[in-house]
């Protein structure tokens, strides 16, 4: 029944909240949020990481290790938090859309370009489905990343209370 509710719908192909989501899954920024938490992991420490390239010499022209090893430490953490930041916005902003649009009951999509857009009525049937999706696959992520943004904040207050102290 979904299947022929589905094959009657307007909205594009590639616009379809289903599809969208499957995209966003198996694209390579977002996949490493989509399985499981040491991927996860594994993916925001290099991301640390290789914000530490960019981090590093800004801290080292700041505070040269040999007389100031403490904030120098604190100020390439810092600047390399920013980096994973910015990747956890990226991820969460990006979630958050895809089940905004599996969550609403109007699909907004465009026919051929900006200036013709329409709305589409999802049936009963394919919004508890992509209701579902959303509970038990989407969710998760969202508070994974909600989880790793409130870390972020923790450790950064924790480094400023560290930088007053010396």
């Amino acid at each position: 029944m979904i299947d022929s509710e589905v094959s009657n719908c307007p909205v594009p192909r590639e616009q379809q909240p289903l599809n969208e989501y499957e995209q966003l899954k198996n694209s390579w920024l977002f996949r490493d949020s989509s399985v499981s938490i040491r991927s996860y992991i594994r993916a925001i420490a290099w991301t640390w990481g290789l914000s530490w390239l960019v981090a590093g010499p800004i801290a080292y022209s700041s505070f040269p290790p040999h007389k100031y090893m403490a904030q120098f430490i604190l100020c390439g953490m810092a600047g390399a938090s920013v980096g994973v930041v910015l990747v956890v916005l990226r991820l969460y902003l990006g979630w958050s859309y895809v089940s905004n649009r599996l969550s609403s009951p109007i699909i907004f999509y465009e026919e051929s370009g900006w200036y013709d857009g329409q709305n589409w009525m999802k049936p009963q049937q394919v919004l508890d489905r992509d209701r579902l999706v959303v509970t038990y696959e989407i969710r998760p992520i969202i508070q994974k990343l909600q989880v790793t943004g409130l870390c972020l904040a923790i450790l950064f207050i924790t480094g400023t209370i560290i930088w007053r102290l010396l």
